[in-house]
């Protein structure tokens, strides 16, 4: 077999495809494969560069291929769009990602591989910020409803609960709203439903 000098993968799918040139960048690999396929399949290749686009689940694919001693790199997707030849597919972006991953001007911007506990800190990180995210989004709909019943809160989570005491024993408030803010109504287990 001819030596392979790199190797793109788009790992997209369920199917990746494998699109790789030899030394003289002529296409000596092109192939699907399957996800549980693919580390048998580098498992029978030399060790060799291999490229993927930087995204969910690249990280954890670079770390497998590593452990079969290929070396990996992860370039970001908008260094990638430019080598997309017209209809895109995914063997296109296999091939696009090959070619990307040659040019010395891509190569400054190529993804550090993250380690599983870098992996699992970024987790973290980002379900945080996401809870929080959606916890002010929360807070700013209460406050926004209850404002079209003329009751007013200062921003701050701590403003949110004697806002809600308000809502529930305001009479100007149609009784729908009212019940849906007391304590009761928001811990108890049906009111988690689809009801509102």
């Amino acid at each position: 077999m001819t030596k392979i000098a790199r190797i793109g993968v788009d790992i997209s799918k369920s199917v990746f495809q494998v699109h790789g040139v030899d030394e003289a960048e002529q296409v000596v690999l092109r192939r699907k494969l399957r996800r549980r396929d693919l580390p048998r399949f580098f498992a029978q290749l030399e060790p060799t560069l291999v490229g993927m686009e930087a995204c969910g689940g690249a990280h954890y694919w670079a770390r497998e291929l590593r452990k079969l001693e290929h070396k990996v790199v992860l370039v970001p997707p908008q260094h990638v769009k430019p080598y997309v030849a017209r209809g895109k597919n995914d063997a296109r972006d296999a091939e696009a990602i090959c070619e990307a991953m040659s040019r010395p001007s891509v190569r400054r911007w190529l993804v550090p591989v993250k380690t599983a506990d870098q992996a699992a800190a970024q987790m973290l990180a980002g379900t945080r910020e996401s809870l929080i995210r959606r916890r002010t989004q929360l807070t700013n709909t209460i406050r926004g409803h209850a404002s079209e019943f003329g009751l007013v809160a200062a921003k701050g989570l701590d403003k949110i609960e004697p806002l809600l005491v308000r809502i529930a024993t305001d009479g100007e408030v149609p009784a729908l709203a009212r019940d849906r803010s007391r304590p009761s109504a928001r811990s108890s287990p049906s009111s988690s439903g689809a009801s509102p």
